[in-house]
């Protein structure tokens, strides 16, 4: 009996790092929950989701397994088939690439729950048991950006910089529309402090790449950018920046302790929130939302501590922005607010189908402004418009 459960026990550790916890389940006490992340600890953004995966479990005492380093291919796959044959009643992914294969998952295992975050296709697939994901990081992302804006003000007013010199540089990994969101959103917050301000874009091809983000960071200083923030997942770009002395906004958490003298603030998704309703609605026999927002009133959208490079006063403005957007009063996309093309935007179709074309299936323009991941759409954003005052340097798809 002894050697039985030995070897048990071995085989269970090899199929990833397991983390067990006391506590009762409707499905019984084997109940499991299985986590697929593209990168390990060392991505921020991957970072995010384990640290959201651990708290998760552990509050509601269940057993979870994590799987980490899973590539956008064939490996997402295995690895969920994997994780359902050992048992897992519900199977969390975290990268936009998963989807693909989290859909095949599901349609060979349709007893256990398949939950993809960044994903599209939830809404048109019909499956009972595969759900997508996400928050409306693009108000956090803006209020990052009333951030740097209130930063831009105080190098301008220390003679530090002029009014047209208020150049932000941003890193992007791939020109889908969620980095489009999250670099407009962000630039939109930063020109409702300091108008005059633009921005260049540039993109690796990768989420995680610490060279080619450091290089893209020292490319747009050397430009002249003055303020940096990004949608990469490595320490590449917040290195760059301490080195230069240029401020930086950085993303899924602090970087102060290597970067003390020019982190600003960072925004990041909680996506504890979600996990530990997916789960406790699995254990229960409910339903999960085919398409989840996570917004700053359910505590899925959150700042860090600001830095010692904020401002001073920048605290109380984006306190200040936070409340009107939680009330409404305050909209991210509000079309008077941006052009494109010199013209104010009042119809769009976007495309939230998400069909080979890519052609335009939905108008988004309601009541003044961009619905991004708005009720009856899907969760994923879709904002792809290209704004006045922003520079694509280069694209990668």
């Amino acid at each position: 009996m002894k050697k039985f459960l030995s070897i048990l026990l071995i085989c269970t550790l090899m199929l990833g790092l397991v983390g067990c916890a006391g506590g009762g389940a409707t499905k019984g006490d084997d109940f499991k929950v299985g986590f697929i992340f593209l990168h390990d600890e060392n991505s921020t953004y991957d970072l995010n989701f384990i640290n959201a995966a651990k708290e998760s479990c552990e509050l509601l005492g269940v057993e979870y397994v994590l799987k980490t380093n899973i590539p956008e291919g064939q490996e997402c796959y295995d690895a969920a088939c994997e994780l359902a044959d050992s048992g897992c009643d519900i199977i969390f992914a975290d990268s936009f690439g998963h989807e693909d294969y989290m859909i095949e998952a599901a349609k060979e295992y349709p007893d256990v729950q398949f939950c993809h975050s960044t994903g599209t296709k939830a809404h048109t697939e019909g499956l009972k048991n595969y759900h997508n994901a996400f928050a409306s990081i693009y108000e956090g992302r803006y209020l990052a950006g009333v951030a740097a804006g209130m930063k831009l003000n105080e190098m301008i007013d220390n003679g530090e910089i002029t009014e047209d010199q208020c150049k932000i540089g941003y890193i992007g990994a791939y020109t889908y529309a969620e980095v489009i969101s999250g670099y407009t959103s962000f630039f939109l917050g930063a020109r409702s402090i300091c108008p005059s301000a633009t921005m260049d874009v540039t993109f690796t091809g990768s989420w995680y790449d610490e060279t080619a983000e450091k290089e893209a960071a020292t490319k747009l200083i050397d430009g002249g950018c003055v303020l940096i923030s990004q949608h990469a997942d490595s320490m590449g770009a917040p290195t760059a920046c301490e080195n230069a002395g240029v401020p930086d906004v950085s993303y899924n958490g602090s970087t102060v302790d290597a970067c003390p003298n020019t982190f600003i603030v960072s925004s990041r998704i909680n996506w504890t929130p979600y996990y530990t309703m997916a789960i406790k609605n699995t254990k229960e026999g409910k339903e999960i939302p085919t398409d989840y927002v996570g917004t700053i009133g359910t505590g899925s959208i959150e700042l860090t501590d600001f830095g010692p490079a904020a401002a001073p006063g920048t605290a109380e403005k984006v306190a200040e922005v936070k409340e009107r957007l939680i009330q409404g009063t305050e909209k991210v996309f509000d079309v008077s607010t941006f052009t494109v093309d010199g013209e104010i935007v009042n119809s769009y179709m976007a495309d939230v189908d998400t069909d080979p074309e890519y052609a335009g299936d939905h108008e988004v323009i309601v009541d003044g402004y961009f619905a991004e991941s708005g009720e009856g759409f899907r969760s994923a954003p879709y904002f792809d418009l290209k704004i006045d005052g922003i520079t694509l340097l280069d694209t990668k798809q």
